[in-house]
């Protein structure tokens, strides 16, 4: 992403922000980084789900072992 459109992402995450404060009268509430990783990690999996099936193919989640 390019500065100016950077910039506006911002201000306009920002203004809405403000917004919510304001009219709802709720205060700010941190959602952590493990929030937006759990977010970004979705959306990259979303991503890669629509590409695989876009070439005629599925991906499949391999089991995890604790």
């Amino acid at each position: 992403m390019d500065k100016p459109k950077a910039v506006t992402a911002a201000a306009h995450k920002l203004a809405r922000l403000i917004y919510t404060m304001r009219t709802k009268g709720e205060e700010y509430t941190n959602q952590g980084r493990d929030y937006y990783e759990e977010r970004y990690r979705e959306r990259v999996l979303r991503a890669l789900a629509q590409r695989a099936a876009q070439l005629g193919m599925q991906i499949l989640p391999i089991a995890q072992s604790a």
